[in-house]
Parts: structure tokens; C-alpha cells; sequence
């Protein structure tokens, strides 16, 4: 399976420039190509790849307000254009109801920045990452890479910082399991509530919030253009990657002990969109980073052998229900943090109770799952022998 390594590079002055080239020429033809499906009337069959490539690169490059094209490695650009491509591939299959990708819309200069290149537009020379036509670039390796990556993305985020982003091909680690299963209730004030073991406390981004809060005050009264309010969204982008790689190196380390100590995780599916639009609890909501660490849990079980992640409906009465007895006492008031069962008479905590109900549904589901696996495999097989054994009295009537 594909896997992506991401380092830290330090290009010079001059490289920098080179790369500022680059993203530049990228971000062009991608515009170009956009603007030119856009272009097409209604009822129109869009170009394809090859021929969007021949327009806004081959031809492009013979025009005198696109000669400096040729500037550039030809690989990043056509790269370009099978993003695009990408892109309408995932909102056609989003109208069909799978996913949630938007029509592609145009890239600009204050976003983040990235040229891809295949395994003809680099190579690694002693250490050192090679690109076509710009030289050798320092890589700060903080791991090596398991085999030969096909391919790599150079990006540069907001704050000014470069990556150089490896795809390599990994084996599925082998890791004995803990536990059979567990579940996990995602919170606010608490991240997760696992169903053994003890609350999972998110790490505390108050402080850099309210230097973020403070600085886009400072930036609303700023002249548009002026290099201060420059400095000033800089300054907020940092701090924003600040609190992005504390959150990430937090859920990578949740994520990958979760994984690991369990066979079978459990999570319920959270209506986050619609949980954001609650103005009092938006941010909050938002720094957590729920969905993320559910796709965090799902590629890393595809890593490990014998690893699965269950997610389970969000309209199950996880919290209505007592995990001991099964007795369901119906919607309680948020601020009721314990509940006392009056069919049992055990008393539980809110959260604790829940993750328990979302590992009881997990293990059914998965169990369901599996049952139906086999059914169907055991069906196929009665159906290879009907067909085989029809075969042999066809050959038997022609003996």
C-alpha cells in the first residue's frame, strides 16, 4: 500500500525564487485549464486531459504571453492538469451522492503552494533531493524512507515554510492487539472517552487562540496591501501552524496507540457540519479535529494486519441506553453528567456509559459484517459447483 513521507527542506535564496517559478507557472495552468472547461456552452463535451495538456502547455508554450512556460520542468505542469482532473473526477462522483467535493475553483497566490513531481522530474543523490532543472535541495531526514518513492510534492504553506512530500509504498505491520475491541466517545472539554481506560485530554490551544484573536483584530484595522498588515498575516498564519502541528502530532500518537492496542475501534458518526453552526461551540468543535482523527484511525489500520475501524450510526441512543442492562432511559439534559439506572441500579458516568454502547454496536456490526462475508463466499462456492457440475454434463453429452 501507498504511504506519504513528509520532510523539512531549506531551499537558498535562489532556490527559493526557482521554486516561486514554479508554483507560479503550476498555478497558471491550472487556471488556464479551468477557465477553458468553464468556457465550453452548455451541453458541450469538456476536453480531456491529453488535449487540456496539448492547450495550456504545448501551444501555450509558442505564445508570447505564455513563452516563459518553457522556464520550468514540463512535469509539474502536466501534473497540473491531472489534478484538475481529479478534481472534477471527485465533484462528478460527489453529485452521485459519493463524497463531498465542490466544483474545482481557482488557485491563488496567498494559498498554499505545490508542484508535483513524478519519478522522471527527480531523484536523490547523496542525501540530497535533486528536481529538474533547479539543482539540489537540503532535506532535513527525520526517518528514512521504507523503499523507492514514485513521487514527490514540493509545497510551501502559508507561514513561508517548505515540505517535500515522499510517496512510497509500505508493507502491513504485524502487532499483536491488546484488547478485542473498544470504543471511543469523542468530546469537547475531554477528546475521547474510550470504553476501558482512562479519559484522552486534548492538548490546551486557548492561549495561542486568543493571540490569533488579538492579531485579526489588529489586522481589520490594517491598510489593505500595507507590508504591516503583510507582517500581521504571517504572524497569524504561524501561529495557526503552530496549533495545526501540536494537533496533528497529538491525534498521530493517539490514533497509532488506539490502532495498535486494538483490534476492533468503534466511533459514531458525528454530524460535524451541522454541529459547527452552533456559534458557541463552533471553535471549539473545530480545534478538536474529530474528523481528521477518523481518517487518521481508518488509513492506519489499513497499515496494520488484522486492524479494523467500525463506525456506527449517529441516530443510535448511544446515551440513552444503560450498557449494564440494556434499559433505555430515554434523552437526559446535557448538564447531567451521571446517571443512575433505575432498572439495574447501576450508576453510570454519561460519557463512560455511551463509549460502552458505541463498542456493544461496533462488535455487532462488525460481527454482521463478517456473517455476511462468509454467506456470500459460501454462496459463490455452491454456485461454482452448480456451474462446474452443469459444465461436466455439457462435456458428458458431447463424449
Amino acid at each position: 500500500m501507498k504511504a506519504r513521507y513528509t520532510y523539512r527542506i531549506y531551499p537558498n535564496r535562489l532556490q527559493q525564487d526557482k521554486l516561486a517559478q514554479v508554483f507560479g507557472c503550476v498555478r497558471v495552468v491550472y487556471n488556464d485549464a479551468l477557465a477553458l472547461v468553464k468556457a465550453k456552452p452548455e451541453g458541450e463535451k469538456w476536453p480531456s486531459n491529453a488535449e487540456l495538456q496539448k492547450l495550456v502547455i504545448t501551444q501555450a508554450k509558442r505564445t508570447e504571453a505564455r513563452d516563459w512556460l518553457s522556464s520550468v520542468s514540463v512535469v509539474p505542469l502536466q501534473q497540473s492538469v491531472q489534478d484538475l482532473g481529479v478534481a472534477f473526477k471527485n465533484w462528478f462522483a460527489a453529485l452521485k451522492g459519493q463524497g463531498k467535493a465542490k466544483f474545482p475553483r481557482f488557485k491563488k497566490r496567498s494559498h498554499e503552494q505545490s508542484a508535483r513531481f513524478t519519478a522522471r522530474g527527480f531523484s536523490l543523490l547523496n542525501g540530497k533531493l535533486v528536481l529538474a532543472k533547479m539543482g539540489l535541495f537540503k532535506v532535513q531526514w527525520s526517518r528514512e524512507l521504507p523503499s523507492e518513492p514514485s513521487s514527490v510534492t514540493i509545497i510551501k504553506n502559508t507561514s513561508g515554510q517548505y515540505h517535500a512530500s515522499f510517496v512510497v509504498e509500505i508493507e502491513q505491520k504485524s502487532v499483536e492487539p491488546l484488547r478485542p475491541s473498544i470504543g471511543i466517545d469523542l468530546g469537547i472539554k475531554v477528546f475521547a472517552f474510550p470504553s476501558v481506560g482512562e479519559p484522552i485530554l486534548a492538548p490546551d490551544y486557548s492561549k495561542l487562540d486568543r493571540r490569533i484573536r488579538r492579531l485579526q483584530k489588529r489586522m481589520a484595522r490594517q491598510v489593505k496591501g500595507s507590508n504591516r498588515r503583510t507582517a500581521t498575516r504571517l504572524k497569524i498564519a504561524k501561529l495557526h501552524l503552530k496549533i495545526r502541528n501540536i494537533r496533528e502530532d497529538f491525534l498521530h500518537k493517539t490514533t497509532t496507540k488506539l490502532i495498535q492496542e486494538n483490534q476492533l475501534v468503534s466511533l459514531e458518526d458525528l454530524n460535524v457540519s451541522g454541529m459547527v453552526k452552533n456559534r458557541k461551540l463552533s471553535r471549539a468543535i473545530s480545534r478538536q479535529g474529530w474528523r481528521e482523527a477518523r481518517t487518521m484511525l481508518e488509513s492506519k489500520a489499513a497499515q496494520y494486519v488484522n486492524r479494523a475501524v467500525t463506525v456506527i450510526s449517529r441516530w443510535e441512543p448511544t446515551s440513552q441506553l444503560c450498557s449494564d442492562c440494556g434499559f433505555k432511559w430515554g434523552k437526559v439534559d446535557l448538564s447531567v453528567r451521571s446517571i443512575l439506572c433505575i432498572s439495574c441500579g447501576a450508576e453510570h458516568d454519561r460519557d463512560k456509559n455511551a463509549s460502552q454502547n458505541i463498542e456493544k454496536s461496533g462488535r455487532l456490526m462488525s460481527d454482521s459484517k463478517e456473517t455476511l462475508r462468509e454467506h456470500k463466499s459460501s454462496l459463490l462456492a455452491i454456485l461454482d459447483d452448480a456451474s462446474s457440475h452443469k459444465v461436466e454434463q455439457q462435456l458428458g453429452l458431447f463424449a
